[in-house]
């Protein structure tokens, strides 16, 4: 890597005083930005034509300079003229700033991190007034927004991964115009743990309501896109949903989200009575084997059956995809027994859309989702204790454990 000599840096900061002599409009950085290209565009102009500035032009040669032409291009630091030049023949072609380009890199990815944050194109365009002094129209703005259209569509059809070992499953609401009207329209959210414990959204789905039956479409999409085994899937308490889950991936293992059922259990009990009933419920997914926390609900049940009729029948119901994560240790089953992952993810969607009364159709919503992912990062660091958990995947699913292809 080239360094700047000390010097040079002593000759260009000997008359700063104040940040905004290096950051602001006409602040040194801004300079050198504007020199630097020029001086790359003269560089460029000189390889085109096989001489030096100010020498004798070769003989054979019949080109040469011709001046120079006024470009302003956008910047992610604002709007920046630069003196372009050019030759007689007009077969210049610069590589560092293209002819037509008005925007260089930087100033897209700018316009795009607005847009992922939740703001609106008008929104965007008095930012970019405000802090950088580019009048930018929204037609730009929304044309910018618009070419990641593509890069969505590429993204729901990338193939995945042959095994994930862990699946999380979940849906939020987005209000969605349609037909004339605005709806409340469910987006549904895949998030894996692959086989190097990183959190990775597989796709993102719209439809009118949430149901299993269109997430056994989902499931079998997945399949089709190259997953062929999935070792656990946490869900929450949707009818249908393990059924769902079955037809598709049989041998999977279902672990209901416990976050989920004692949400449902909070809300059969008056608010007085949830400071004293839920701890007695903790007993039961804190318990340190399946055997264990049955007996926890057999005791909660004969404390609070009879104000509470419902709760400890509930949890019967889903018992088969309660006591999955009772095999691993207390560290691993922090990873499986909640949507947790999941509910993070969602509170950076809802982040990006809570400024939004509604999307004008299915297509904006789900690319300003995408893009609030890729701006969180499309994939995340290895979930804490993977190593353990690993550890004990390899010796509970055996060879249906495979390490992540990349």
């Amino acid at each position: 890597m080239r360094t700047i000599r000390p010097e040079l840096l002593e000759e260009l900061l000997s008359g700063y005083e104040n940040p905004t002599d290096l950051l602001g409009e006409t602040g040194l950085f801004r300079d050198l930005k504007k020199a630097l290209l020029e001086k790359a565009l003269g560089a460029e102009l000189t390889s085109h034509l096989g001489y030096e500035k100010g020498t004798k032009r070769p003989a054979g040669r019949a080109n040469s300079r011709n001046g120079h032409s006024a470009k302003t291009v956008l910047t992610e630091d604002g709007a920046l003229p630069l003196a372009i030049p050019r030759d007689r023949h007009g077969t210049f072609e610069p590589v560092i700033v293209p002819k037509g380009v008005t925007r260089l890199d930087g100033f897209d990815d700018k316009v795009l991190s607005l847009y992922a944050r939740g703001l609106t194109v008008r929104e965007i365009e008095a930012h970019l007034r405000e802090i950088y002094g580019i009048d930018v129209s929204p037609d730009l703005i929304s044309r910018v927004t618009d070419a990641v259209s593509a890069e969505v569509k590429a993204w729901q059809s990338r193939p995945l991964e042959r095994c994930y070992p862990v699946l999380f499953l979940d849906a939020l609401r987005v209000r969605i115009r349609d037909g004339g009207a605005v709806r409340n329209k469910a987006v549904y959210i895949a998030l894996a743990l692959n086989g190097d414990g990183e959190k990775e959204v597989l796709g993102l789905w719209i439809e009118q309501t949430e149901g299993a039956k269109f997430w056994l479409s989902i499931l079998n999409e997945l399949k089709n896109r190259g997953v062929e085994d999935i070792l656990i899937a946490v869900v929450d308490g949707l009818k249908g949903f393990p059924e769902a889950i079955e037809a598709a991936f049989p041998d999977t293992v279902i672990q209901t989200c416990i976050v989920h059922l004692i949400r449902n259990s909070m809300a059969q009990m008056s608010w007085k009575d949830r400071k004293t009933v839920v701890p007695a419920l903790k007993e039961v997914y804190k318990a340190p084997t399946a055997k264990a926390a049955e007996a926890a609900l057999e005791a909660f049940e004969t404390t609070w059956g009879g104000r509470y009729p419902q709760v400890a029948p509930m949890w019967r119901r889903a018992w088969a995809q309660v006591i999955p994560f009772f095999e691993y240790h207390e560290n691993v089953r922090r990873m499986i027994y909640t949507t947790n992952a999941l509910e993070s993810l969602n509170r950076t969607l809802r982040k990006a859309i809570k400024t939004r009364a509604s999307f004008p159709n299915d297509e904006a919503a789900l690319k300003l989702l995408f893009m609030a992912i890729r701006h969180a990062g499309m994939r995340w660091h290895p979930a804490p204790a993977w190593a353990e958990a690993k550890a004990q995947f390899i010796i509970t699913f055996k060879d249906r454990f495979v390490p992540s292809a990349r």
